[in-house]
């Protein structure tokens, strides 16, 4: 389920943000690292969404450094414009 729109959606399309048993906050693309995990779509407004609520803060109970987000967004803008190009 995504931390930002809370839709289920197969783990396969959402990407895994994971903190380390140190604590540690980085991106999991393969979705094996492991400690605690949350799921978000790789759509830029729910990334929005999840940075302007806290929604990964709340989740693993530390901060998500801003570099996480932006990573995050720069891939999921690469996926958006990708996206449009196809259609």
């Amino acid at each position: 389920m995504c931390v930002a729109c809370h839709e289920m959606k197969p783990k396969k399309e959402l990407t895994r943000i994971v903190r380390s048993p140190e604590g540690q906050v980085s991106i999991d693309p393969q979705g094996k690292k492991p400690g605690r995990g949350a799921y978000i779509c790789p759509k830029l407004e729910c990334l929005k969404k999840a940075q302007k609520t806290r929604a990964l803060e709340r989740k693993f109970e530390a901060e998500v450094g801003k570099d996480i987000y932006a990573m995050l967004e720069e891939q999921f803008s690469a996926l958006e414009q990708a996206g449009k190009t196809d259609a």
